[in-house]
């Protein structure tokens, strides 16, 4: 079992180092984009080209390894219906108050991914008895990189916007980025 839980580990380390690599990538091609005064839709092609390009590698690679995929998201399906109510409210609610607060986008995507990432690490220990480090990596490194964004945001770019959300983009893949690495390296192979 204790290897299954390894192979698992090692899966998700893949994936969250395609999400910054996917993040990272789209988010210079962006701003090359918008520095060329390319027109708007063009960032979304560039957006889902790269998540596109990057996640379908990703799975012809590991195909037959989505099952290993499955079985951990699987793992929310039995918990009571309010910890899933709060675990959805945690990852949708900041992303849904862009509409509200469209002006502080990046800093609810980095409140998104930190609260989605930190309440699914907390109720997955509690209630499906694991423990996948790598993804309270993601989602404490996003919280903390929140009063970062807003620094840059407001004092170091505040006449380049532009330069300011590419780097709240760059500390999201920055963040996924170590929390694959740590699943991948880790030694400790049981969860």
């Amino acid at each position: 079992m204790d290897s299954i839980q390894y192979e698992i580990r090692r899966i998700f380390g893949f994936l969250f180092i395609c999400v910054a690599i996917a993040v990272g990538i789209a988010s210079v091609v962006s701003e090359m984009l918008f520095l060329n005064d390319a027109p708007s839709y063009f960032h979304g092609f560039a957006w889902l080209g790269t998540f596109g390009i990057i996640f379908g590698g990703y799975f012809l690679k590991f195909k037959e390894k989505i099952p290993l995929i499955r079985n951990r998201m699987k793992n929310s399906l039995s918990w009571p219906l309010h910890v899933k109510i709060i675990n959805g409210c945690c990852w949708a609610l900041p992303f849904a108050l862009i509409v509200v607060f469209p002006q502080y986008f990046q800093y609810m995507i980095l409140l998104g991914i930190g609260l989605g990432n930190s309440s699914t690490y907390v109720f997955m220990k509690l209630f499906s008895r694991q423990n996948n480090k790598e993804q309270i990596l993601v989602g404490l490194i996003a919280l903390l990189t929140i009063p970062l964004a807003v620094e840059i945001d407001t004092t170091l770019f505040a006449s380049n916007q532009d330069i300011a959300v590419l780097l709240s983009r760059l500390l999201i893949a920055m963040s996924y980025a170590i929390g694959g690495t740590y699943a991948l390296f880790s030694k400790n192979k049981a969860y």
